[in-house]
């Protein structure tokens, strides 16, 4: 059975769109109906199609002797095309065959929005009894209708990967990690700093350093002195309580000694400098990087890590060891203080016990960790800060940052030279 209808009528009704008889050329076994866009109508409130050249979209329904039946499409299938003409579609499709395949072997485009009709055409045929699928996609029409779940998603090509061992993930997670910080760049460019302030002493911004001091260490100082005269108070009142169940009261200058200047002010003042000067390095460098100085700082041919960084390094790593034997003094005070009103001991007698248990290596070994705090504290800072994007939020992520991974810093320094120096006897 042959039946042709055109349908040029019906499509022009739909803005545009006309149907046009195929001819009577059609296989015996099979009868077709086709419809082709021919652009917007005249009476279309609709902005006209701008591209002249577009080709629009055909379909074309062919029934099959078996009782299956074929909708066509070829061409441009995109909203704007097809939406007008979407009615006459409909009816190309009534009545609902059997099976009712959607042909888009003919399609070179194929839009989202034209998905979803072809997607409510399918519904509407099974709705109506039959049964309709979408068959012929390929490339990109057929990723269009992968991405709306049309079809099942294919199995990859790729070989899943190897199953990786602890070690290799933890090298893999840090290089991710220094990759994304770039760290091992900034250390770079500090060293290069470090070499050219050798090479070249003039080449560095010396004449921040003063200024940097005068922050760092004398406007930390009150907070510094209060922080470790409690915490070597503190110690001494946990230790009297034990030491005079044995009647060794005169032993807590021992013990506040040597954990003051061994560990605790070292550690203590480490602390307070991350938490405050730490903390602005990071804040100043990320506003000047999301104010773009930075940027007007190299246009102007000086290089951020000589004229920023490299004072600020020297500033910690010089401040952080005269602080601390600051806070000793500060720390065995708050011993003496709680010694002299709660154990009966005079002031000549704790210091000249503190005396007999600190030597010149206690001291010492504590000021060395500072010089490493500080040289971790100022490089941490200034790259957190170099590294801001993104505004004031940015600068507060970096400053937050900076402060966090300091402090973890501080500990980690701490630990390492703590085991060193028990491996090494001291």
């Amino acid at each position: 059975m042959a039946r042709s209808r055109a349908l040029g009528a019906a499509a022009n009704d739909a803005r545009g769109a006309a149907c046009r008889r195929p001819g009577t050329g059609a296989a015996p076994s099979a009868a077709s109906e086709t419809l082709v866009d021919q652009g917007p109508h005249p009476t279309d409130t609709r902005p006209p199609v701008s591209d002249p050249h577009d080709p629009g979209f055909r379909v074309e329904r062919v029934d099959l002797q078996d009782g299956r039946s074929e909708l066509r499409f070829g061409g441009q299938l995109r909203f704007r095309q097809c939406f007008a003409s979407w009615q006459s579609v409909r009816r190309l499709a009534r009545p609902p065959a059997a099976r009712l395949a959607l042909d888009l072997s003919g399609v070179d485009t194929l839009d989202g929005a034209a998905t979803a009709l072809l997607l409510a055409l399918r519904d509407e045929v099974a709705a109506a009894g039959g049964e309709a699928e979408i068959v012929g996609a390929h490339g990109r029409v057929r990723a269009m209708l992968d991405l709306y779940g049309l079809h099942p998603p294919r199995p990859s090509l790729h070989r899943p990967p190897a199953r990786l061992g602890i070690l290799d993930e933890i090298g893999r997670e840090t290089l991710t990690m220094l990759s994304e910080s770039h760290g091992l760049d900034f250390i770079g460019d500090v060293a290069v700093a470090g070499a050219r302030a050798v090479r070249a002493p003039f080449s560095i911004n010396w004449g921040d350093v003063p200024r940097l001091v005068e922050r760092a260490g004398a406007d930390s100082l009150p907070i510094v002195l209060v922080i470790n005269f409690l915490v070597g108070l503190v110690t001494a009142f946990q230790a009297a309580v034990q030491l005079k169940q044995f009647g060794a009261n005169i032993f807590v200058a021992d013990l506040v000694g040597l954990s003051v200047t061994r560990e605790l002010a070292p550690l203590m003042t480490a602390i307070i400098v991350a938490g405050r000067s730490g903390a602005a390095f990071s804040a100043e460098l990320g506003t000047m990087r999301v104010s773009e100085e930075i940027d007007a700082l190299r246009t102007l041919g000086l290089d951020p890590y000589g004229f920023l960084v490299f004072p600020r390094v020297v500033t910690l790593v010089l401040v952080l060891p005269l602080l601390t034997i600051l806070a000793d003094v500060i720390g065995i005070a708050g011993g003496l203080l709680v010694a002299m009103l709660g154990l009966d001991i005079t002031s000549n007698a704790y210091l000249i016990e503190t005396q007999k248990a600190l030597g010149l290596w206690d001291v010492f070994s504590g000021c060395l960790k500072t010089v490493f705090f500080g040289l971790g504290i100022a490089l941490i800072a200034c790259q957190r800060g170099l590294a801001a994007r993104g505004g004031a939020e940015g600068v507060g992520r970096a400053t937050t940052s900076a402060v966090v991974t300091s402090l973890f810093a501080i500990v980690v320094v701490d630990a390492i030279f703590t085991v060193l120096f028990n491996a090494f006897g001291r």
